[in-house]
């Protein structure tokens, strides 16, 4: 028996072994391999509050919107907290990361486990109306762009103040001066749409918000798809975006992510690439402790919240440094 056991053993740890090897053969230059998290049940839970607000929809309307709020276990109105604005894919809402992947208990337990001090995380929509009330056939990509682009002023005229103005943050109001002053504790990300809202979010609020988080998506700033099918001009705009605001590499993070076998990764890739000629706006590195740019691949994962949910678990030290 005791052979038997020995003889198992060998072979789980010689299997385990191959499936790391050949997982990192299959890791490119410049990728990051990821930290993944693991479901457990945590005695120190986290609550989601929801928060309704009212914005302006594109008809100049006023629309009543809703956005989810994590709020770590132990939340003391006393102090001040970082923020991170997390963003749905296409088609979906406020509830979308939260009903489709295990994001809650990831934040639970890394908290519990003082992987990262704790933080707000606020799930809100890009939309103006109900997706399903847009008729059309198949992914509208430019009417997708065009949600995304109109959500760039509500951001910042009515989501962060509904939102900051409710939990303590570090911003002592919400006027501009008080966000740009705080945008050090300001992180914005998404999934999917949620990636191209979250290059968006970059180009025209890289006042106040100083890290980023486009996960599974591309910038269509030029068109559609535009990582892949105008990559070069993508990043040339990125980088003049950040330039003419006079930031440089020193201030601001981008912690990028997505699965070796989601859709994304075609898009995704050839845009990073083109990044690399503007070293003085996005210096990439494999290593957290240097550079501004990071890129981390997920293994056979496909186009899914279940499988990027990781990425923001393996982000989680960095996004607020």
């Amino acid at each position: 028996m005791r052979l038997f056991l020995e003889w198992y053993c060998e072979r789980k740890i010689l299997r385990k072994m191959i499936r790391l090897f050949l997982n990192n053969s299959k890791r490119k230059k410049g990728e990051e391999s990821m930290k993944l998290h693991q479901w457990h049940d945590c005695d120190y839970r986290g609550n989601i509050v929801r928060v309704d607000y009212e914005t302006t929809d594109s008809q100049g309307k006023p629309w009543p919107k809703y956005a989810n709020v994590y709020v770590p276990f132990g939340y003391d109105p006393r102090k001040q907290y970082n923020i991170l604005y997390l963003m749905h894919g296409g088609g979906g809402n406020p509830d979308a990361w939260l009903d489709a992947s295990q994001i809650k208990n990831m934040l639970d337990l890394a908290f519990a486990n003082k992987e990262a001090d704790p933080f707000l995380v606020v799930f809100p929509t890009y939309y103006d109306l109900n997706p399903s009330e847009h008729r059309h056939e198949g992914v509208d990509a430019s009417w997708e762009d065009a949600q995304v682009r109109f959500f760039q002023k509500e951001f910042e005229a009515d989501l962060i103040p509904a939102i900051e103005e409710k939990f303590h943050t570090f911003a002592e109001g919400t006027d501009h001066e008080q966000l740009v002053r705080t945008r050090n504790h300001r992180a914005f990300g998404g999934f999917s749409m949620g990636g191209a809202t979250t290059w968006y979010v970059f180009m025209n609020h890289l006042d106040i918000v100083a890290t980023f988080l486009p996960l599974s998506g591309d910038c269509w700033a030029i068109e559609p798809k535009g990582g892949s099918n105008r990559a070069s001009e993508t990043a040339a705009l990125l980088a003049k975006c950040a330039a003419d605001q006079g930031f440089g590499k020193a201030d601001f993070r981008l912690l990028i992510g997505t699965g070796r076998q989601d859709i994304a990764y075609e898009n995704l890739v050839p845009q990073l690439e083109e990044m690399k000629k503007y070293p003085e706006i996005f210096a990439f590195s494999g290593d957290k402790d240097s550079g501004n740019v990071h890129f981390a691949v997920k293994e056979d994962a496909p186009h899914a919240y279940e499988q990027v949910y990781h990425h923001v678990y393996h982000y989680i030290k960095d996004i607020f440094r």
